[in-house]
């Protein structure tokens, strides 16, 4: 089934697994061209192809998450979206079509803040991707070293990754349940850089995560 009807809730980026019972399987054409409100966007895991213009001039998308099943991305997807920075890949690079990510309204010019982000092991990526710079996506949290743990009175650790990838330190208190909240926003530079958490004596136990901005 196509998803084809812009119907996000504001504070959930995530589309549907499935609709009236039945699993999601593509994003239709034209399916959120002009969503104005659409800030960020998690495309489900099972969606084979993202269509034509799907999100055409969504003028305040800033991320999108694609999943490894996507494998095809149609003529116009994302373009003209202008405040669009970040593009997450989870497998291997899928089939493009005509200008998937450039402007209409400024001929030849293409989402020029953007980043595609892609992972270690995933295969097709070169260093531009749909003319947007490739990124990988392969930051760690270094648990060995005398960096790691109580320092000074402060709970911190060292994180290593590729030049320019920019991250959000999260934490929650509960692994269960959890809730996370961003506590900072490093951008990479090629060398280890020094969380720390000045914070982490007021909870009783604090667990940590690395994600996107």
């Amino acid at each position: 089934m196509d998803w084809t009807e812009a119907a996000l809730v504001d504070s959930d980026p995530r589309l549907p697994n499935t609709i009236n019972g039945l699993p999601v399987t593509s994003i239709g054409n034209v399916a959120f061209s002009y969503c104005a409100r659409l800030t960020s966007v998690v495309i489900p895991n099972g969606v084979t192809r993202i269509g034509n213009t799907a999100f055409f001039s969504c003028a305040s998308l800033t991320c999108v998450a694609i999943p490894g099943s996507v494998g095809s991305i149609g003529n116009f997807a994302f373009e003209s979206c202008m405040r669009l920075t970040g593009v997450y890949f989870a497998g291997n690079a899928p089939g493009l079509g005509a200008i998937v990510f450039g402007y209409t309204i400024v001929p030849d010019r293409y989402d020029t803040n953007a980043v595609v982000y892609c992972l270690p092991g995933t295969t097709g990526w070169g260093a531009t991707f749909g003319d947007l710079p490739t990124v990988l996506w392969n930051p760690q949290v270094q648990t060995s070293g005398a960096s790691f743990g109580v320092q000074a009175n402060q709970y911190g650790f060292n994180i290593t990754g590729s030049s320019n990838l920019v991250i959000v330190v999260e934490a929650c208190t509960n692994l269960d349940n959890p809730a996370w909240s961003p506590l900072q926003t490093i951008t990479l530079t090629g060398r280890p850089v020094y969380f720390t958490d000045p914070q982490w004596t007021n909870y009783g136990r604090r667990f940590y995560r690395l994600g996107v901005p």
